[in-house]
């Protein structure tokens, strides 16, 4: 499956790539893999933009950290290695290393306890920096699962030797230094998608209007997707086991998959697996589905949709503490 060429694209899927490439630096893979389903990229690219690269409450840097310290605990080689450059092509360190500076440090490993509700720590920072942060955790818990399955493990070719390939990640990194240091309008992407209601599960986001739209739009543009693409069963299914999900692998996948109708089965098995495992969706896992749904853009609602699901069941759980006396979060 190969992103839409620029010269192809149409007006939704032409104006999300010009921003991203005004923006980011450059048209990032992560959000171009997308590009069949227009709306479910532009609401990617809403989230990914107005979380991360927004800098309005919360720093760069420290955002890069966190979405670092995501990535690696999601075992995504790709983002570790986009977001590592961009945190060294912006003077700073990695997360991991030992001159990283402490609250950065404790940044990142909350954001990596958050992966697991029984391991959440509690939030090192103040609660107006909750929609910006928790925004970044939710945003590639997402990306993570979608670049897992459709992207290679590295933006760089295969086989490159480790000093050619840490010059090459150097070089890619100064080249998205500009942009990273750039002070992006915040709502700017919003035009992209139509306003839609904030979902309470999402109630976090209130506190910042820009972010709160961002992920508003977002989440009834990939539920709308789901809808069409997702059988009910498999919708009912993934719900289901979500409620009682708490970060660690559910031992009866396959016993559920196996309860769907037959012909809900290979869809069910998709997106219980992008939620839950997406370890192993594997090149199998996606012919199966494509034998009755041989289109990109199915592929694409189905992977999203379960993607978006698990990644708004861990903001739950993160945000579960948070004051619900406090307007800002419902």
């Amino acid at each position: 499956m190969s992103p839409i060429p620029v010269r192809r694209a149409g007006d939704l899927t032409g104006s999300v790539y010009r921003q991203v490439e005004r923006d980011f630096g450059l048209l990032a893979p992560p959000v171009a893999l997308h590009s069949s389903a227009p709306p479910v990229m532009a609401a990617c690219w809403l989230m990914l933009r107005e979380s991360l690269i927004v800098t309005g409450r919360v720093d760069r840097d420290t955002k890069e950290a966190v979405a670092t310290a995501v990535s690696l605990c999601n075992v995504c080689p790709y983002c570790v290695d986009v977001h590592s450059m961009t945190l060294e092509a912006l003077g700073a360190t990695a997360p991991d290393d030992p001159e990283t500076d402490h609250a950065v440090r404790r940044m990142a490993d909350w954001a990596r306890s958050c992966a697991h509700a029984t391991t959440a720590r509690e939030m090192p920072f103040p609660l107006a920096h909750v929609p910006e942060l928790v925004g970044v955790v939710l945003t590639f818990h997402y990306i993570n699962r979608m670049v897992n399955i459709f992207l290679p493990e590295s933006p760089l070719p295969r086989g490159m030797p480790p000093a050619a390939r840490t010059q090459a990640l150097r070089m890619l990194g100064r080249f998205m230094r500009a942009p990273a240091r750039t002070q992006h309008e915040p709502g700017a992407s919003l035009d992209l998608l139509p306003a839609a209601p904030l979902p309470s599960d999402l109630a976090w986001t209130r506190d910042h209007p820009p972010v709160a739209e961002a992920f508003a739009r977002a989440a009834a543009a990939i539920d709308t997707a789901g809808t069409r693409s997702a059988p009910a069963t498999v919708r009912t299914l993934l719900h289901h086991m979500l409620e009682d999900w708490t970060g660690d692998t559910p031992h009866n996948v396959a016993e559920a998959i196996d309860e769907l109708p037959s012909a809900d089965r290979a869809a069910g098995r998709i997106a219980v697996r992008t939620a839950l495992t997406p370890a192993q969706v594997d090149a199998s896992t996606i012919a199966e589905f494509r034998r009755t749904q041989p289109d990109d853009r199915s592929l694409i609602e189905l992977t999203s949709w379960a993607s978006m699901s698990a990644a708004r069941r861990i903001g739950s759980w993160i945000t579960a503490t948070l004051p619900k006396h406090d307007p800002s979060f419902g």
